[in-house]
């Protein structure tokens, strides 16, 4: 019996965007049961959207509405979608991505194989380009992603046993300060447990040229980093991974003008890793070379990040 599947799709007003991401959800080709689950945080739901039927072959497809019971935001709006969920599997997608036709079809072999958690390369359109980011393996340990946190593996791409999620992973954290980073925290916390499975293939159509809920946000940027390194320890025995999360936080206390901050942490990374590029960017920033948003925007149209 094919297994159901229970997509999460948290939303905050982005209408249009949601119904194409719902849409893509399910039309996916897949004889088993798809339920979309569209939480509305912040606002209420628009139960116009519900729905079941079933698709041309016989497929069972519902779409639920709920609000966000647990606390605003993106990680407390993902963990109301998984308790509501009755999937044997559980899928996030965001609401401005869209998933690829066969996303499904080409993640399930490795579920049926012995995965848990299940990963996928992205599309990334930036409105002006498009890049393909795949990761090109099949595994990824919890030491690859204290490395790099690897943007190929976006949150809209994972496919997770529900058991396993509910009775080992856990729920996304929720006291991460502004849900910053919450994707990377889950995947690393995922990975302590195993080696993850990736399709190394795009699986989704992500859309970079909106603006980042977090574009500005660089207090909450810089609390949830060292939030992260606080309770991964396991970062120090990965001195490039430290340095990029230190050169991270080093860039968002010198586009908040703290300078004796970013030149603090830039010495940190620059200590772990001398070429890791945005100690300098960061030290840029704080002695007004450049300003962050000329740098965010440069890296978002190339598909990157800082």
């Amino acid at each position: 019996m094919s297994p159901a599947i229970s997509v999460i799709v948290p939303t905050v007003d982005r209408p249009e965007l949601m119904r194409r991401a719902v849409d893509a959800a399910t039309g996916q080709e897949h004889p088993g049961m798809i339920e979309v689950i569209v939480v509305f945080d912040r606002n209420p739901p628009d139960e116009s959207l519900q729905r079941a039927w079933r698709d041309p072959s016989g497929a069972e497809r519902v779409v639920r509405v709920i609000p966000n019971r647990r606390r605003p935001g993106l990680a407390g709006a993902r963990n109301s979608g998984i308790d509501a969920a009755t999937g044997d599997l559980i899928a996030f997608c965001d609401d401005d991505d869209e998933w690829l036709p066969g996303k499904l079809a080409a993640q399930l072999p490795a579920l049926d194989a012995g995965a848990d958690f299940v990963c996928s390369g992205i599309r990334v359109t930036t409105g002006e380009s498009e890049h393909e980011r795949v990761l090109h393996r099949t595994r990824v340990s919890l030491a690859d992603l204290l490395r790099d946190r690897i943007t190929e593996l976006h949150p809209s791409t994972f496919l997770i046993r529900a058991a396993a999620l509910r009775d080992h992973i856990g729920l996304v954290d929720e006291d991460i300060p502004g849900s910053y980073a919450e994707d990377y925290e889950f995947l690393l916390r995922a990975a302590r447990r195993g080696p993850l499975a990736n399709v190394p293939s795009p699986g989704v159509l992500v859309r970079w040229y909106r603006r980042s809920h977090f574009t500005e946000r660089w207090e909450t940027i810089s609390e949830a980093l060292r939030w992260l390194l606080e309770r991964y320890p396991e970062f120090a025995g990965e001195p490039a991974g430290l340095a990029r999360v230190c050169g991270q936080i080093a860039f968002a206390e010198a586009a908040l003008g703290n300078g004796r901050s970013a030149a603090r942490w830039a010495g940190r990374t620059l200590a772990g890793n001398a070429r890791e590029p945005r100690a300098y960017l960061a030290l840029a920033v704080a002695g007004g070379l450049l300003s962050p948003d000329t740098v965010v925007r440069t890296l978002r149209r190339r598909g990157r990040g800082i």
